[in-house]
């Protein structure tokens, strides 16, 4: 059986209202396409090709996974993502059937279609392509008269258009707006309204305002600098842009005059202009999106996607003009000082306009930013409620932070960034999301980096972007990548806080203590920074048993998070610290800290930290009361559901003395064990799965299985870093060998522990209890 063809040309296949294109690797519902991860769709693949038959779960292992071993959970994960492709229910299976004991087999007849395929591309309003893969005797006939149509259509057009201005691959450089009204109102607010239409369209690639602010300090001119037309030209040369969009604004009377032209760089010649009258100033930003429309026209986009892109200025932003300036002004801010001093820009936006969606948008992000993510979840919410009053570009960016942030829907949030690429192959922005915020999630590192790299690609002079796929190759524990990356946005003199936790965390991995301590003190003062960096060196002081010294740090990162009025950071920091007792043998120090967390924070992750903390200390009725909460309010969240409270359950089974319900409440947790949170300060939260299952296996007396489990987390330093996981994992693994009569290999893995926490306080319990152990197989 293969999941490839076994004769060249195209494969179609229909059943339902579903068809298979397995050349291109498409599954389309009536004409729409449904996004598919690659496996998913192999599978259904393989499932249409022997229609009416059943498949085994071998077969379809050894076809999809060649040469690989993969649980039967992997393919399980698979056909539920199927099934919900396919719009099946857990009742009613309408397309894939399950046989018991044997496989799989599609319900639906199929239908395989001919290659006969005419395929009319135009291009550039002046190329006509037709291929013909099969041809029968009329079709020489309808070629003809396609042909002839298509002739005719392109003489008339000739006529009308000009080739295009710009092409697919050029940027422009948007300029200040000239104005000679005298009221302040319009000053940055026009430009941000002209930037908000135009990032509507796929065509299109403005330069971003980061990428501005830099090259301009390279011009030795301010950041904020007023981007006049002299400006803005030097700009467009120095960044390789196409053109550069000039706005002017007048007042003629009651009536306003707006005026844009797109200059080349250059030469300083007009390549296209257009005017747009408001008869008043309430009037102004629909005058501005229709002067908008008509540039995009004629720089060169295709009227069907200007059609289609094409949200009025008023509902992609707001009606008030007032709203637009503050939602400009922080956007400024949130570029030269920060995320926090961006925060009150944008809340004054939606009190002038409460309905202004992409302000909550924002604010939702910003929120997460500074590391308060329940916050960051209420304005996401808000602005998904809102996301009608937005552009089809919006929608995507609202509707991918909403299934993330509020319901944690992975899946959904997966496909929304899969679609909005498919509509914006330009924007980085659905790759950064996936990169940042979804893939690492699901512990999916790989397609994080090839996430992260086409970002980088498509946005060079993004800082953001290599940050995030630092923390991939991080994971993936090739710190040389990493710095690699680093080292490019460096040379690019690219600069952003949010560098300094990889930097940190790359040290680390590489035993680098004097660059860990390099990146700590240049943390400090910044606002969301600094407690993260200090919350960090906190765990790396645990790791080798130094625990008053990492007591002291997660105080000082608690106070940091405070002062920077991030509550919920301080809870997790807190919540992390009670975990860490908890995990050493602490277990009053735990439920304390733990307690301190849950009264400060509802957050998700403070929740799940704090509950694992108890479930370690013994209490096992607050942690029964905290899932029965999580479960709760995330219905839908892939972390709570397929990591957290599989875990919780599984120690709480341990707790009882029942190491076999623990072992079969962590088998839905197997495809998501190597995930870790992207909600909290920084991801701490993988392989504790993994963690409480070689426990339960030591439960059962299970030494090999139990040693397999520990050794995953030695295996992925990367992900794990410095969490006191990676550390007592030497020790479990320790114990599994004296269960299977191994001294020699207990007393090596012992010893690494030992050697590791050589400089240990002495009175930790995990200590003393691991000497004690070491001691007997002398």
């Amino acid at each position: 059986m293969s999941v490839r063809a076994s004769q060249g040309g195209r494969e179609l296949y229909e059943f339902g209202p579903f068809r298979v294109d397995a050349g291109k690797e498409i599954l389309l519902r009536a004409g729409e396409p449904v996004p598919l991860t690659p496996k998913t769709f192999q599978i259904l693949l393989v499932l249409v090709r022997h229609s009416k038959e059943v498949v085994t779960k071998d077969d379809l292992m050894q076809t999809v996974w060649p040469d690989t071993f993969v649980e039967e959970a992997n393919l399980s994960r698979n056909i539920f993502m199927l099934r919900k492709a396919l719009g099946d229910s857990p009742q009613d299976h309408q397309y894939i059937l399950t046989v018991p004991g044997r496989g799989y087999r599609l319900a639906e007849s199929v239908r395989s279609l001919p290659e006969q395929e005419l395929s009319i591309v135009a291009a550039n309003h002046s190329k006509l392509q037709v291929q013909v893969e099969q041809t029968k005797p009329w079709g020489w006939i309808s070629v003809a008269v396609i042909l002839g149509l298509a002739v005719a259509a392109g003489t008339f057009r000739l006529f009308l258009h000009r080739s295009p201005v710009l092409n697919e691959k050029d940027t422009v450089v948007l300029a200040d707006f000239a104005n000679s009204t005298g009221d302040s109102v319009f000053d940055g607010t026009l430009r941000q309204g002209l930037s908000v239409q135009l990032e509507q369209s796929p065509f299109l690639s403005i330069v971003s305002d980061q990428q501005i602010q830099q090259t301009l300090q390279m011009m030795s001119q301010k950041p904020d600098a007023k981007l006049t037309p002299q400006i803005a030209r030097e700009l467009c040369q120095r960044t390789a842009s196409a053109a550069v969009l000039e706005g002017s604004i007048a007042q003629i009377g009651t009536p306003y005059l707006l005026t844009v032209k797109a200059v080349n760089c250059a030469s300083g010649g007009t390549l296209a202009s257009t005017e747009a009258q408001a008869s008043d100033k309430n009037h102004v930003l629909d005058a501005l999106g229709k002067a908008a429309s008509e540039i995009r026209s004629k720089l060169g986009e295709s009227l069907s996607t200007v059609q289609k892109f094409d949200a009025p200025l008023e509902q992609a932003t707001t009606s008030s003009l007032e709203a637009l300036q503050a939602f400009s002004a922080g956007r400024r801010v949130q570029s030269t000082a920060g995320d926090a001093a961006a925060i009150p820009f944008f809340k004054h936006a939606i009190e002038l306009d409460p309905n202004f969606a992409m302000a909550y948008a924002w604010l939702g992000l910003t929120y997460v930013d500074v590391g308060e993510p329940s916050i960051a979840a209420d304005y996401a919410r808000k602005a998904y409620e809102l996301r009608d009053r937005t552009s089809e570009a919006e929608k995507y960016y609202i509707t991918a932070r909403f299934y993330k942030s509020v319901t944690g829907n992975m899946e959904k949030a997966e496909q929304t960034c899969e679609l909005w690429i498919q509509a914006y192959p330009r924007s980085h922005i659905p790759r950064d999301t996936l990169s940042g915020a979804i893939y690492p999630a699901v512990g999916q590192y790989e397609k994080g980096v090839e996430a992260g790299t086409e970002a980088v690609r498509l946005k060079p002079d993004f800082s953001a972007s290599y940050s995030l796929l630092m923390f991939n190759y991080i994971s993936l524990d090739r710190p040389d990548e990493a710095k690699a990356t680093y080292e490019q946005a460096h040379e690019r003199k690219l600069k952003n806080p949010s560098f300094h936790l990889p930097l940190y965390q790359i040290a680390f991995l590489q035993n680098d203590a004097a660059e860990m301590a390099q990146q700590v003190a240049s943390s400090a003062g910044e606002p969301g920074v600094e407690d993260s960096l200090l919350a960090n060196e906190a765990d790396s002081a645990a790791f080798f048993g130094r625990l008053g010294e990492a007591r002291e740090l997660s105080r000082r990162a608690v106070d940091s998070a405070e002062r920077a009025n991030k509550k919920e950071a301080a809870a997790t920091h807190s919540a992390l610290s009670g975990l860490r007792e908890a995990l050493l043998g602490n277990a009053d120090e735990a439920r304390r800290h733990a307690t301190l967390a849950i009264g400060h924070s509802a957050g998700r992750d403070v929740q799940y930290a704090a509950a694992l903390a108890a479930a370690y200390a013994g209490d096992d009725k607050q942690v029964q009361a905290l899932m029965d909460e999580l479960d709760k309010r995330f219905p839908e969240d892939t972390l709570v559901l397929f990591n957290y409270l599989p875990t919780l359950r599984a120690r709480l089974a341990v707790n009882r003395g029942n190491p076999s319900e623990a072992i079969e409440d962590l088998r839905a947790a197997v495809p998501y064990e190597l995930g870790q949170t992207t909600g909290s300060t920084y991801g701490w939260t993988a392989l504790y799965p993994v963690y409480v299952r070689g426990e339960a296996y030591l439960a059962a007396h299970e030494g090999t299985e139990a040693a397999a489990e520990f050794q995953k987390i030695l295996d992925h330093r990367g992900i794990v870093l410095n969490e006191p996981i990676g550390a007592l994992a030497h020790f479990q693994i320790g114990r599994a060998h004296v269960m299977q009569g191994d001294t020699a290999k207990a007393k090596a893995l012992y010893q690494n522990f030992l050697a590791l926490w050589k400089d240990a306080d002495p009175d930790i319990p995990i200590l003393k209890q691991a000497k004690a152990e070491y001691a007997k197989l002398k």
